[in-house]
């Protein structure tokens, strides 16, 4: 029997869109579905949730929660990743109020920047138990990571970890829907390419039947930057640098240096900013999950509709070797001429029965290469603090990052990111 692994099966909402997914593919009947979680709760509220929809569905897949990581993991075919390491009580309100202390203020905070630097750095070692496991037990399988920090967590598995991973995140998916459905735009028949790093590729082209549309995109956006709307930075940048990016607007605030400033309040308020806003989004899914948990896992008749995420499709592809093309975030093999090799970048992929094949995209527009090298720096140094444990580059990935190091002095960086080690205490490693 081949068999799917879940790691972090207790995010339910997430394991039944993937997993639910995978019961609803005829390709993948049969298969075990391995889940694996430290809460064992949320573990076993995953499964009794997965065991329904198998009913209501007829699929033939089994499901079974295991105590054991390597047990779980051994014989797989594939290894989904969907960790949170700290949770939102300690780690994720740490990541924000220490930084708010020195008057650097976030937005979402899992990606690069204080809050993307940290998280990391208690995220890799983690990971790199799974990939010591995944060797062990199952030196072949193919590892799906949706975590964030993407970039580098996907990075350190490829690189440190020695496991085939590729990197998957909704923001390439939602890109042209989005776009389109704000701007009011016929999506029927548009082309696209969209390639660069995760959270922040570029919508490089985008035509219909020949047809450049970026000119009535940009009339469009630069009417409606006149009155307050969802999506606002985004628009400038595209205004700005030509190319509209995948993530979203309350993310790409926080990439930049040009958006949240001390000196420069009124652009939190023109660009429509909502500061904190991760935090509160935790605060309203731990109120909501208790009805959650009774209609996803109490329900005897709770029922699936196969979802837009790409696992399923990936795993049915490779199994019957029809090609799916999906956004992957993978290892820089020179696809992208102008970033640096030892970067992982998001590119179009197509996936069959050899598995996941990238694409090359050439140079991307200067300015935008560019704007990719200033969350690589970070990305990289970020990498080589985990793997040294030498504090100092931890020191280094801050200064590089271009939100904080337009916010803050050297010294205070320093300051800051002693007091998050402390604060982390046992979340993280030690550090030289």
């Amino acid at each position: 029997m081949s068999k799917i692994t879940f790691l972090g099966a207790g995010s339910t909402v997430f394991a039944k869109n993937v997993l639910g997914d995978c019961m609803l593919t005829p390709a993948l009947q049969g298969y075990e579905l391995a889940l694996f979680d430290i809460n064992q709760e949320r573990l076993q509220d995953s499964e009794n949730m997965l065991r329904n929809i198998k009913e209501t569905s007829g699929s033939t897949c089994t499901v079974r929660a295991y105590s054991d990581r390597k047990e779980a993991l051994r014989g797989a075919k594939f290894v989904v990743n969907a960790i949170q390491v700290g949770g939102y009580d300690p780690c994720t309100i740490t990541d924000f109020e220490i930084p708010k202390k020195y008057g650097l203020r976030q937005t979402i905070a899992d990606t690069v920047g204080i809050g993307g630097i940290f998280r990391n750095l208690r995220t890799i070692p983690v990971m790199l138990d799974f990939a010591a496991d995944i060797r062990e037990v199952c030196p072949d399988a193919l590892f799906l990571n949706y975590t964030n920090p993407m970039a580098v967590l996907t990075n350190v598995m490829n690189t440190y970890g020695g496991v085939e991973t590729v990197g998957l995140c909704h923001s390439v998916q939602a890109c042209i829907p989005g776009l389109f459905d704000s701007l009011g735009i016929d999506q029927t028949g548009v082309k696209s390419k969209i390639a660069g790093i995760n959270h922040m590729a570029w919508l490089l082209e985008v035509t219909r039947d020949g047809e450049d549309l970026y000119p009535e995109i940009k009339r469009l956006a630069a009417e409606k930057q006149k009155e307050k709307h969802w999506d606002m930075v985004r628009y400038e940048m595209m205004l700005k640098f030509g190319h509209y990016i995948t993530e979203s607007s309350e993310h790409n605030a926080e990439y930049h240096p040009y958006f949240i400033k001390r000196n420069y309040p009124e652009l939190v308020d023109r660009f429509n900013i909502p500061l904190d806003e991760y935090p509160r989004r935790c605060v309203e899914q731990i109120e909501r999950w208790a009805q959650m948990r009774e209609e996803l896992v109490n329900d005897q008749n709770l029922t699936h509709e196969r979802s837009h995420e790409y696992a399923s499709y990936i795993f049915e592809a490779i199994e019957t070797n029809v090609p799916f093309k999906i956004g992957g975030n993978v290892m820089n093999t020179g696809l992208i001429t102008n970033l640096p090799r030892e970067a992982v970048v998001e590119v179009p992929c197509l996936v069959d029965r050899s598995g996941v094949t990238p694409t090359y995209v050439g140079d991307l527009p200067p300015q935008l290469a560019a704007l990719n090298r200033t969350n690589i720096n970070t990305q990289l140094l970020t990498i080589e603090a985990a793997i040294t444990k030498k504090r100092e580059h931890i020191y280094h990935a801050a200064m590089l990052d271009p939100h904080t190091a337009a916010e803050i002095s050297m010294d205070d960086i320093v300051a800051m990111c002693d007091e998050l080690i402390e604060a982390h205490g046992d979340w993280l490693p030690a550090y030289k």
